[in-house]
């Protein structure tokens, strides 16, 4: 979860006016503020494109109408933020929502409303697909590195991981540099994106065994729980992978690994009823056992994850990240630990706060 305040996490229990902030980025260099009447920011970690927005603005203005308005809006960013306002004359306590690059304007003319689409900067990176061969080398960290400073030369990038080389790995012409990026994390059993302040991250899934929840959303007084619901299925579940990785290039020995569900107490147990559904994972980045059985657990993880899940309504918490341990304690004293899949922050004071999660285990 984004660091915020004790005083910040008790008022989203309470009543409050919530505050909010938009600023559009023009590639002249202009900063602009703009009042807006909704909109909202959607975060999903299975998305390749983690965040995106949408925000509405009734002043109509903002349509581009001249070449000079299309020059400046081809480019820009938005910022997005929302926090607290606690009333008592002080700062509103913000929290960044995304920064995103302006995608799309469009509205009535004359008298608006006028709708700001977004999306995060992975998609910079993404679009701009390779017009000549490519090879990826080095180490995942070097190499996530090049991919994202070829199309953002001023990006930030942190790196949460253990660092592990990596096999060559070519890409043809018209090959997505982002899809890229994603393959060569798997080799740390990592996953990289852009944050909520525009940073990129290269960082593993934390482990719902072990994290520690970050927030609690309970059915009690003073609670900041609205309702929920669970869901298990089987369709595309998986209960083992297989990964492998073949390198002639690098002149290196075929390498694999079986990760499976060696929990007995899992309904997706590999030696129990669900039965053995391997799926498989190959890429020429994975040339050491270490890498495959990284690449295996983080890809098993992602398979296993729709065995369980739930969908929650609670009171909007802004400063919430995807993968976030969260403590839900439903209307009939049941408590549960649940994993922050996605959900969507609203920009204006109405509508609720659904969180899709995955990984949901009952908790003592």
């Amino acid at each position: 979860m984004y660091a915020v305040s004790d005083r910040f996490l008790a008022r989203l229990a309470e009543t409050h006016a919530p505050a909010t902030q938009v600023q559009l980025f023009l590639t002249t260099g202009q900063v602009i503020d703009i009042p807006h009447t909704g909109g909202s920011v959607t975060v999903d970690r299975s998305q390749a494109i983690r965040r995106t927005c949408t925000v509405t603005v009734a002043d109509p203005t903002l349509i581009p109408r001249t070449a000079a308005d299309q020059i400046a809006t081809y480019g820009a960013r938005l910022q997005i933020a929302r926090g607290v306002d606690y009333g008592d004359g002080t700062p509103p306590d913000l929290v960044p929502l995304g920064v995103f690059r302006l995608d799309n304007i469009d509205g009535d003319v004359t008298q608006g409303p006028v709708t700001l689409q977004g999306k995060g900067l992975e998609v910079v990176v993404g679009d701009d697909k390779f017009t000549a061969p490519y090879t990826a080398t080095g180490t995942v960290v070097s190499a996530i590195n090049a991919l994202i400073l070829r199309s953002l030369p001023t990006a930030n990038i942190i790196s949460q991981i253990t660092d592990v080389t990596i096999g060559s790995r070519a890409f043809d012409i018209q090959a997505d540099p982002w899809a890229g990026c994603q393959e060569i994390a798997a080799a740390a059993g990592a996953e990289v994106y852009s944050n909520a302040d525009g940073v990129f991250v290269i960082a593993t899934l934390p482990d719902l065994s072990t994290a520690t929840p970050v927030w609690a959303i309970e059915a009690v007084e003073g609670g900041v729980y609205i309702s929920a619901t669970r869901a298990m299925s089987a369709d595309k579940v998986f209960n083992g992978i297989l990964a492998s990785g073949e390198n002639t290039a690098d002149n290196v020995a075929p390498v694999s690994y079986l990760a499976t569900d060696d929990d007995p107490g899992s309904p997706t147990y590999w030696s129990g009823p669900f039965g053995r559904r391997p799926d498989f994972y190959s890429s020429s980045t994975l040339i050491t056992l270490a890498a495959c059985t990284n690449a295996a657990r983080l890809k098993l993880a992602q398979a296993k994850a729709p065995n369980a899940s739930g969908d929650i309504s609670s009171l909007p918490n802004p400063a919430l990240e995807p993968g976030d341990v969260l403590r839900v304690t439903h209307e009939d004293g049941s408590r549960e630990l649940h994993q922050a899949a996605s959900f969507s922050v609203p920009l204006d004071t109405g509508g609720g706060f659904p969180i899709t999660t995955i990984s949901a285990k009952e908790d003592s």
